[in-house]
């Protein structure tokens, strides 16, 4: 080893993480947090909840934006397919719904030698859509019914109870003391 390759322990550390923690490497993560479809519903909307709105929500491939500044940051967008039928009792139209979830991560480090993908738990207004329907009816129903508003905060929910479910909480903390006594020969 020559001298000039050398460098301090701190910057040893910032070069692993900035290494460590890539944009696809935080993408899978969440990807695998997320998951890749649930259903909602039914869930009564307008007047005397007489509308039941049901959905089948697709998970697609998330993607991550990385910021590297003091800390390392990320911007992340999971894009959604949904399918979502109102019923009326005597009609049910349907709806294709095109949206995405903005999250917010910070990789963070922790004793005695954890990394942490910290992920902030989305809020309704985090959640953009885009309804279609088929038909004026459905049009109606959808914007006298706020059924896009109770879409975007049910899948709100949906996701902070990922985030906080056992799974993603293993998922976000990696041991490296541990990976590294576990690949470590002596040799």
């Amino acid at each position: 080893m020559h001298v000039d390759d050398q460098m301090t322990y701190e910057e040893f550390g910032r070069r692993f993480f900035e290494t460590a923690v890539t944009e696809d490497r935080v993408g899978g993560a969440i990807g695998e947090i997320a998951g890749d479809a649930f259903e909602m519903g039914p869930m009564g909307q307008g007047p005397g909840k007489i509308a039941k709105v049901t959905a089948k929500v697709r998970i697609l491939e998330p993607r991550a934006t990385r910021d590297v500044g003091d800390m390392i940051t990320f911007a992340i967008r999971i894009p959604l397919e949904i399918d979502m039928v109102v019923d009326l009792r005597i009609d049910k139209p349907k709806f294709m719904v095109f949206g995405e979830i903005a999250l917010s991560a910070t990789a963070r480090a922790a004793a005695p030698l954890l990394l942490i993908l910290d992920v902030e738990k989305p809020r309704a207004s985090d959640i953009t859509i885009h309804v279609t329907s088929k038909s004026l009816r459905g049009e109606v129903v959808r914007v006298l019914g706020g059924i896009d508003a109770e879409v975007r905060r049910f899948i709100a929910a949906h996701v902070t109870g990922e985030i906080d479910s056992p799974e993603a909480q293993k998922a976000k903390v990696i041991d490296v003391a541990a990976m590294i006594d576990s690949t470590w020969t002596g040799v």
